[in-house]
C-alpha cells in the first residue's frame, strides 16, 4: 500500500510526490510514457536539449516558486525575445519601439502612443473579443500584420470569435525592452527539464509505460489517494462529451549547420505560413554545450496548430464559455470522487504557466498535509 498514487510525472506530479515523500508519505509514481517529465520532457539530441513537446521556457515573479525550483537546478539567464516574420519583414517582439520604429517610422514614445491612439478610435466601451482588444493595444497596423494570422492560425478560430483575455497579457511597451516577459525571473534550467524532474523524483518508486485508466481497478486498490493530472474527461471516458482543446504537431530537423535563423523562437503572422513559428532549440542554451563549447549543428521545430481529436496530445485548452460550463460539470463529478485529486493543466483544464502548475501543487501538499 501506499499513501499516494500519482499519475503523471509532469511538474504538478513531480512536485506533489517530492513534497509528500519529504513529509514522510509513501507515494509511486506512474506515466503512460516511457519517458518521466510530461511536456516539459527534454532529451539531449546533437548535444542539444531538445524540447520534445515544444518550447518551455521558465519565467515567474513568484519568489517563493523561484526559491522553490531552483534547489533542482540550476537556470541560465536566457531572456524571451521572439522575432515577428510577416512575409520577410521581422519585427521585435513583445511590441515595443523597435517594433513601432519599424512599422511607423515613428521615434519617440509619444509619436507611438499617439499613432496607437489614433489607430484605435473605432473601438468603444470595453472590448467584446480578441480582436478590439488588440487593436485597443497596438492599433490596426499591428494587429493586421502581427496578430491576426498567428492567432487565428493558433487557435482555428476568427479572431472575433476569441475573447478578449487571451491577449491581454501581451506585453506593450514604449520602451527598447526585447524581453517578452515581466518577470523578476526567467531561464532555462541548465541540463534541461528532464534532469530538474529527475532531481525531484529522486528516491522516488517511477513506473513508466503505465496507462493509469486501462489498469484503474487494479491501482485504485494500492493507494489511499490517486493524484490524477490527466485530462478530466477522459477520467470520466467523456461521458458529458469532450472538452475541447488546441493540439500541436511538431516537424522536426537536425541541420550540418551552425544556425538556421539566429534567434531560438521565430513568429510566421501571415496566415499563408502553415507554421505558426520556428524554434531553434540550441539558443535556448546560446549554441554552447555543457562544456561551453560553440555547437556545430542545429535542430529546429516547425510548429503546426490544430484542433484536437482523441488520440492526439491535448496542448491549450480552449477557454471559451461553453467549454467553460462542461468543464464545471466535469468539476461537480470530481468533487463527488472523495479519493481521486485532480490537479495540473489537463486535471484541472486550465492554460498554466510552468511556475502556475508549482504553485498549485505546492498549495495541493499544503491542504493534504494540514
Amino acid at each position: 500500500m501506499y499513501d499516494y498514487l500519482v499519475v503523471g510525472s509532469g511538474l504538478f506530479g513531480a512536485v506533489f510526490a517530492h513534497e509528500v515523500k519529504t513529509a514522510g508519505k509513501s507515494v509511486l509514481v506512474i506515466d503512460k510514457r516511457p519517458n518521466i517529465a510530461g511536456n516539459v520532457y527534454t532529451e539531449n539530441v546533437e548535444g542539444i536539449n531538445f524540447h520534445k513537446y515544444g518550447a518551455h521556457i521558465f519565467h515567474t515573479n513568484n519568489t517563493k516558486v523561484w526559491n522553490y525550483i531552483t534547489q533542482f537546478a540550476n537556470f541560465n539567464r536566457f531572456t524571451n525575445s521572439p522575432v515577428a516574420n510577416y512575409k520577410g519583414e521581422l519585427y521585435s517582439m513583445p511590441f515595443n519601439m523597435y517594433t513601432f520604429n519599424k512599422m511607423w517610422g515613428v521615434v519617440t514614445p509619444e509619436e507611438a502612443a499617439a499613432k496607437i491612439e489614433e489607430q484605435k478610435k473605432g473601438i468603444t466601451g470595453e472590448p467584446q473579443n480578441l480582436e478590439e482588444q488588440a487593436i485597443s493595444l497596438v492599433g490596426r497596423d499591428i494587429y493586421e500584420k502581427l496578430v491576426k494570422g498567428y492567432t487565428e492560425k493558433q487557435w482555428g478560430r476568427d479572431c472575433k470569435n476569441l475573447p478578449a483575455f487571451i491577449i491581454k497579457r501581451l506585453p506593450v511597451r514604449l520602451t527598447f525592452d526585447n524581453n517578452y516577459f515581466n518577470a523578476l525571473y526567467q531561464g532555462i534550467p541548465i541540463g534541461g527539464y528532464t534532469k530538474m524532474v529527475a532531481n525531484l523524483l529522486d528516491g522516488i518508486e517511477v513506473r513508466l509505460n503505465e496507462n493509469y485508466l486501462a489498469k484503474k481497478a487494479e491501482y485504485d486498490v494500492i493507494a489511499e489517494k490517486v493524484v490524477y493530472t490527466g485530462a478530466i474527461d477522459e477520467y470520466f471516458d467523456y461521458c458529458l462529451g469532450n472538452l475541447e482543446y488546441r493540439s500541436v504537431r511538431f516537424e522536426n530537423e537536425i541541420l550540418d549547420k551552425p544556425n538556421f535563423q539566429g534567434n531560438a523562437v521565430v513568429n510566421y503572422t501571415d496566415c499563408k505560413t502553415a507554421w505558426t513559428r520556428i524554434i531553434e532549440h540550441k539558443w535556448f542554451e546560446f549554441g554552447k554545450d555543457e562544456d561551453g563549447k560553440d555547437l556545430p549543428k542545429t535542430i529546429i521545430s516547425r510548429e503546426y496548430s490544430s484542433e484536437w481529436r482523441p488520440g492526439d496530445e491535448p496542448y491549450y485548452p480552449v477557454n471559451d464559455e461553453k467549454n467553460g460550463k462542461l468543464y464545471v460539470a466535469y468539476k461537480e463529478l470530481a468533487d463527488k470522487e472523495e479519493k481521486i485529486i485532480f490537479g495540473g493543466r489537463l486535471g484541472e483544464y486550465k492554460y498554466y504557466d510552468m511556475d502556475a502548475v508549482i504553485a498549485s501543487a505546492l498549495e495541493c501538499v499544503e491542504r493534504e498535509l494540514k
